[in-house]
């Protein structure tokens, strides 16, 4: 029997819940100095003076640098190619700051303490400039953050052809905000550095990739990759905001180079809320056209997208949008344009989901729409435009292609469970009684595209003299349970038991290669990786027990059960993995890199129910519930976990966190004060169903299920609380939906 499909405990939990994890911030370093940063106080402005003279003077300091100081590092490196020299970012600014918070000194002292004591006595003399906070009027380049390069505009993306609304005997427009989110990880960004004395660098990073880290700093210091360890310990979340590592952290090696002495950073809760790149920050201006019996025929979506101060990733999250433009349904005219510009606020980059949360919000925002002006319910005009179940490659009309999909099976089965006629009763039951507690039931299909970038992942599997096996993987885990789903994959595939199943990772010295943990691609990737390298060892395995009985090879088969190997049709007789390891002089490794010829696309419908007070805007989320199709589920205890996660981050964006700013640029949600986290005490009990349609992808049929969560529960709560309140004239808000927001809205009517 299989153990794959098994809800197994993570074995990582008994660590954690005993001695604890192990972090950069944990690690016992001779001699270490650590690093403060002296950050800017204005969004926009020239540096006319700067004066370190009191901070280098301060008790314990062992350097201070500044932009001066370290001109010979130049630029921090594109992160993509495309995006315009001009735009590079400073490891620390020296003449221009463009956000909050922009490193303006490095301060390294001999105790954390000192250097925030001296950082507070690096005095900077701006001459402050204009700030450019919206997007729209970023796009007119009326004030220039990059003056040599000419424009505010990053990079444009349209589709091939735009939407034709001639046909269409209804059309909504909407304009729709995803704001701008942080993050929040437990831990915030730390690293720490220093050289060997035959002139290696060491490096230990919290960050979702140990080998694309590597590279970088050998890219940055000159070095050949092996000159590089980089070490990736426990690291206490992601969510994508560390799928980079940045350039405050790149640069600690040139300051342990240049004092002899390791160096460590760790920033604070404010710090990463203010300087630590965020999620979305995307602008949309949605329109949507059919005919009066609920059939949708013409969508069109014109983005602006926020990059921030200097362009990461987030600059090139709209191209996510596009590929998702039209999620679950069958929509063939449709069009898109994206522009992406720079402003002075903190650079965006991926936060979980990544350019398909905003898709599905638009789109199923929209269908929303739709079927409110047409006076239809919403669960009805979707089941009319849903694409039908298939299980070969499907071509959306803005083009992209997916691998399988049943998406009225979990339109039905979420409605099925939530009880959907009876909420429709119960609602109406309200409005007629105008109970001041409103009722409102939403909707999000999803669909997202997980492992959509470029790059395979490896994976090795090692059964060593003693009969332990050591797996190794390129994938970097920050929380998602590797090392129980990897244990799990060879397990099946060898019998050996998953308690004499060793698992490595997170180490370049340890690991030959490996990519970055991001767009939920690590079953699917690394997980193929595993399994295939797992199979070549049974192969091989089946030699040396074919010899050892004396048979031939092929008619040698392999007990997973038993985890022996045995004769065809003489099971009693058989040799078992020990008896394999027992004869080996060395480890016997085999290794495989998996790349896939697609993404795939994960799926599924969920359903929010929300009681809203009138008198008041707050709202309650009732229940919950997410029927999520992600393929062959390896370990149901662990989808469970992720999908959990992200509905309480999708449901967060959609209620509470936004970050903000005021006209001059200045962060007002610097702490979990002013940015309210999400916590158990505003989230029901989840209700998840599952669906499975294997996709053809991968050898494990599986596809992502990181971000699903969040996808998915985003416009299926969005849609609840607009639901709650439009008999009230209420067509649309902006979120996040706080009371404040619902209730001037109410009060507006």
């Amino acid at each position: 029997m299989s153990i794959l499909g098994n809800r197994v405990v993570r074995r990582e939990d008994t660590a954690f819940l005993t001695v604890g994890g192990s972090y950069v911030d944990d690690l016992d370093l001779d001699r270490a100095l650590h690093l403060v940063y002296a950050r800017s106080i204005v969004a926009h402005g020239r540096i006319t003076a700067i004066d370190v003279d009191d901070a280098r003077s301060s008790p314990g300091v062992a350097a201070v640098f500044t932009a001066a100081d370290i001109a010979e590092m130049g630029l921090a490196p594109n992160v993509l190619p495309v995006f315009p020299e001009e735009m590079r970012r400073p490891y620390i600014a020296g003449d221009i700051v463009r956000h909050v918070g922009q490193p303006v000194a490095a301060v390294v002292a001999e105790t954390r303490e000192q250097a925030v004591d001296a950082a507070e006595l690096v005095i900077v003399d701006y001459d402050t400039l204009p700030p450019v906070l919206d997007l729209e009027q970023s796009a007119t380049d009326e004030v220039l953050l990059f003056p040599d390069h000419g424009t505010n505009v990053v990079n444009r993306m349209h589709s091939d052809r735009q939407a034709d609304f001639s046909a269409c005997e209804v059309v909504v427009t909407e304009r729709i905000r995803n704001q701008r989110l942080t993050a929040a990880p437990i831990e915030p960004r730390t690293g720490a550095a220093w050289w060997t004395d035959d002139g290696r660098l060491v490096h230990y990073s919290a960050c979702q990739g140990a080998h694309p880290t590597r590279d970088l700093l050998a890219r940055i210091f000159d070095l050949e990759p092996e000159r590089v360890r980089v070490v990736v310990p426990d690291v206490g979340g992601g969510f994508g905001a560390k799928s980079r590592t940045y350039p405050e952290e790149l640069i600690i090696g040139y300051y342990a180079r240049a004092l002899g002495r390791p160096v460590r950073w760790a920033e604070t809760r404010s710090e990463n809320v203010a300087a630590m790149p965020q999620g979305r920050g995307q602008l949309q201006h949605a329109k949507i056209g059919g005919t009066r019996d609920g059939r949708i025929t013409a969508y069109q979506l014109d983005v602006f997208q926020d990059a921030g101060a200097y362009p990461i990733i987030g600059a090139v999250l709209a191209g996510m949008t596009q590929r998702m433009l039209t999620g679950t349904y069958d929509i063939t005219n449709v069009g898109f344009n994206a522009t992406t510009v720079v402003t002075n606020k903190v650079s965006t980059t991926a936060y979980r989901g990544a350019g398909r949360p905003e898709a599905t919000v638009a789109i199923e925002r929209m269908i929303d729409r739709f079927a409110d002006e047409i006076g239809r319910d919403p669960a009805e005009v979707r089941y009319k435009n849903l694409i039908p179940r298939f299980t070969e490659p499907y071509t959306t009309g803005i083009g992209t292609v997916y691998d399988v999909g049943d998406y009225p099976e979990a339109l039905r089965l979420a409605l099925d469970a939530v009880g959907y006629d009876d909420l429709r009763a119960e609602q109406t039951r309200r409005r007629d009684d105008e109970d001041p507690m409103l009722l409102g039931v939403g909707i999000g299909m999803y669909v997202e595209i997980t492992a959509g970038g470029p790059g395979g992942e490896f994976g090795s599997v090692e059964l060593q003299p003693d009969g332990r096996v050591r797996v190794v993987s390129g994938s970097t885990p920050y929380g998602q349970g590797h090392e129980t789903t990897w244990a799990m994959i060879v397990a099946e595939r060898t019998g050996i038991p998953m308690d004499q199943i060793d698992v490595i990772h997170g180490d370049t010295d340890q690991v030959e290669r490996g990519g970055l943990t991001v767009g939920s691609r690590s079953v699917q990737l690394g997980g193929s990786a595993i399994a295939a390298a797992s199979g070549q060892l049974v192969e091989r395995a089946r030699a040396v027990a074919a010899e050892l009985m004396e048979a031939a090879v092929d008619d040698v088969v392999l007990d997973t059960d038993a985890g022996a190997f045995h004769v065809v049709g003489s099971p009693a007789v058989n040799t078992p993995w020990a008896k394999v390891a027992a004869t080996l002089d060395e480890a016997m490794l085999e290794s495989h890199d998996f790349t896939a010829e697609m993404p795939t696309f994960p799926s599924g419908a969920h359903a929010a129910v929300v009681e809203v007070d009138r008198e008041t805007g707050a709202t309650r989320l009732v229940r919950m519930i997410a029927a999520d199709d992600a393929g062959t589920i390896i370990n149901p205890l662990l989808a469970e976990g992720q999908i959990h996660g992200g509905l309480a981050q999708g449901i967060a964006q959609a209620l509470m966190e936004e970050i903000r700013y005021d006209d001059d640029g200045n962060l007002l949600t610097t702490n979990f004060m002013d940015y309210p986290v999400i916590s158990a005490a505003e989230l029901p009990m989840f209700e998840t169903v599952h669906l499975e349609t294997p996709t053809w992808v991968n050898e494990l049929g599986a596809k992502g299920v990181g971000e699903s969560g969040t996808v998915g529960s985003i416009p299926a709560v969005y849609n609840a609380v607009i639901d709650a309140v439009s008999h009230l004239g209420i067509r649309h808000l902006e979120t996040p939906l706080t009371p404040e927001t619902v209730w001037r809205a109410i009060a507006d009517r």
